[in-house]
């Protein structure tokens, strides 16, 4: 067997259990792999994060219940999205208010965990409901009471009771960058004091959006430029019931289906908005204000301010995504050590031999688990994490709304750190969950739609909440100007002798090489704009290496968060989050040699150090699994052959 993580399976076509009696002795075993184990009391509370307390969880359980884990069959597309929605007004009412939800990070994401690893589609709307929809009332109405239902009007309470479920409109179909001047407008209406919303054409449609269903009460948070006085004075957001009761479209709205798609089956519909009334309390204004005279005030000052102060309702996405990537990898890890525990193979190098004795497999169940370990770190890190962006009611003048112009997308001058971390983290789980389900073989597949709904979810990920490219993007630029961004310092190395399974050594490889790539990405772009480039094509021939640039940033903010873990966790963490690392270091092997941090013949240390780890933890496989305290109906992946 090849000694990597995505090596080919043998023969799995051998019922679960554990090898005969008779069969013959190929050679000793590194150590058994069972399923079955206790958690360890301390990794227990590491994952369970934000919801430890047994009030907390039974009350997380009750709004995700068992039922929500799978849907009966027969549903039509749209009797399955309903069932979706009904679980999600079940979820609200059962959960802490949306206000408590958005307030607490820790809470609000134990409760998107539960629901991604239920059914990626509830966590989806879930999300949507609470940070994209709601989440600006709180965040951009805070203090206003233009009506007699607070800020943001009776669409913004119909929200917060569940009396309709919340969309985003924010992107327009026909553009690329779209976020960054919406073609979408809002313009003051002096007679009624309100505002008329219009999109001009088909391809300023906003799209994709979850409001097909055609029998469901709708409300959207609308990302439109305001234009005022002949002029652009910024994208606000205003708070628009999309379909009343019964799903009646609200008149200036039209609302054109999209065809159905089993990735993550939500009810996809582009929307168009045709000189829509809408009061002046849905006007989340975040302090800016129209005169009685129409003079116009915004404490952003620019407009450019004001689209990175609208824009920064992301960070509670953010914070969300990472999560979510955490909660479906550790169930990804769990179901595949389910699938590979106790299960003999008919290879003939080795009849009846267990499948995790085989090093590929062996390092593909634990390779799993450290990464379900290591983004559970991730995810704990920004729960925690608390920028100006974050305050609700914050003055928005502040340093959310005083960023820089940036290139392709208004995400990283929101909070660079926290989009790097979530492009990083959907990727991870992208890659863990694809393993998963391949080193799942058939049952993978076809057993049960769960793996396919987790990778659903990550691909998905990968462009909503921010496009992962375009982040990397800005992020690299960023750093070759070094706004808000100070390289790591040369340092000689590596420490320590250079052994790959210590953690000094992981930062420094991190490190030096996002500082030579920083380095070498900021001298090429200043010598094509010195030979006379525009601004594009400067960067544009540079893309390949600010993606990789900025990659090797997140591996180092990774790497640095894994550490602290390290020196505050549990004990056990220490051989899990080593072998992430390893695998970190495997896979970046071509940048690292490309930037001379590793030399030739380095990566036979890296294997063989992880060889060494997975033999320790190989007998301890259970219980790490176990400590994800995951459902039951979660590792039963072909629970309907006993029915």
């Amino acid at each position: 067997m090849t000694d990597t993580t995505h090596g080919t399976t043998p023969d799995t076509t051998h019922g679960p259990g554990p090898a005969p009696s008779d069969a013959p002795d190929a050679g000793a075993a590194p150590g058994p792999m069972n399923a079955g184990g206790a958690p360890d009391p301390a990794l227990l509370a590491f994952v369970r994060g934000g919801a430890r307390d047994e009030e907390t969880r039974r009350r997380l359980a009750e709004a995700v219940p068992a039922d929500c884990f799978s849907y009966p069959d027969g549903l039509t597309a749209r009797e399955r999205q309903a069932l979706t929605y009904r679980r999600l007004r079940r979820a609200g009412l059962a959960a802490p208010p949306a206000a408590r939800l958005l307030d607490d990070p820790p809470l609000l994401c134990a409760l998107l965990e539960r629901a991604a690893i239920a059914d990626p589609a509830l966590f989806h709307v879930t999300m949507l409901h609470y940070t994209l929809a709601y989440g600006p009332v709180l965040r951009f109405g805070a203090g206003q009471q233009d009506g007699p239902d607070g800020p943001g009007g009776a669409a913004g309470a119909a929200l917060a009771s569940m009396d309709s479920f919340g969309t985003l409109l924010m992107t327009e179909v026909g553009r690329s960058n779209s976020h960054l001047s919406p073609r979408t407008i809002a313009r003051h209406d002096p007679a009624t004091g309100g505002f008329v919303l219009s999109t001009p054409d088909a391809a300023a449609a906003k799209f994709p959006t979850n409001t097909a269903h055609p029998a469901l009460p709708k409300t959207a948070a609308v990302y439109a430029t305001l234009e005022h006085g002949g002029r652009e004075r910024g994208v606000f957001v205003f708070m628009v019931p999309l379909r009343g009761p019964g799903g009646r479209i609200t008149d200036g709205v039209r609302i054109v289906p999209a065809p159905e798609t089993s990735g993550l089956q939500i009810d996809y519909g582009a929307v168009r908005l045709d000189g829509l009334h809408v009061p002046h309390e849905a006007w989340l204004r975040d302090g800016a204000s129209i005169g009685p005279g129409g003079e116009f005030h915004d404490p952003a000052g620019m407009p450019a301010a004001r689209l990175t102060r609208s824009m920064a309702i992301a960070p509670a996405v953010w914070r969300a995504v990472i999560s979510a990537s955490a909660a479906i990898t550790r169930a990804s890890a769990g179901m595949l050590l389910a699938h590979s525990a106790g299960r003999a193979t008919l290879g003939r190098l080795a009849p009846r031999r267990a499948l995790t004795d085989y090093a590929n497999q062996r390092e593909a169940v634990l390779g799993a688990l450290a990464s379900g370990y290591a983004l559970t770190a991730l995810a704990a890190h920004v729960q925690a994490r608390r920028t100006s962006a974050d305050a609700p009611g914050a003055t928005a003048g502040g340093a959310a709304g005083s960023g820089p112009d940036t290139a392709w997308a208004p995400w990283s001058a929101v909070d660079r750190d926290l989009a790097l971390l979530k492009a990083a983290a959907t990727v991870q789980a992208q890659e863990t969950v694809s393993a998963c389900r391949v080193h799942s073989g058939a049952p993978g597949f076809a057993a049960v739609e769960r793996l396919n709904a987790y990778r659903g979810l990550t691909h998905a990920y990968m462009n909503a909440g921010g496009d992962n490219e375009l982040i990397l993007y800005d992020t690299a630029r960023a750093m070759a100007d070094l706004d808000r961004y100070t390289p790591p310092p040369a340092e000689p190395g590596p420490p320590g002798g250079g052994d790959p399974a210590s953690p000094a050594v992981w930062r420094w490889l991190a490190a030096e090489t996002e500082r030579r790539m920083r380095d070498r990405l900021a001298a090429r772009v200043a010598a094509a704009r010195d030979a006379g480039a525009d601004a594009f094509t400067a960067w544009n021939g540079n893309l390949v290496l600010a993606a990789r640039t900025a990659t090797a940033c997140a591996d180092r903010i990774t790497v640095e968060i894994l550490g602290r873990a390290l020196d505050t966790g549990p004990a056990p963490l220490r051989p899990v989050l080593t072998l992430h690392a390893l695998n970190m270091i495997d896979r970046r092997a071509a940048d690292l040699l490309n930037e001379g941090v590793l030399p030739p013949g380095a990566l036979e240390e890296v294997w063989a150090a992880r060889r060494r780890v997975c033999d320790e933890l190989a007998p301890r496989a259970g219980d790490l699994a176990a400590a994800f305290d995951l459902p039951a109906e979660i590792t039963a992946p072909t629970a309907f052959l006993t029915g």
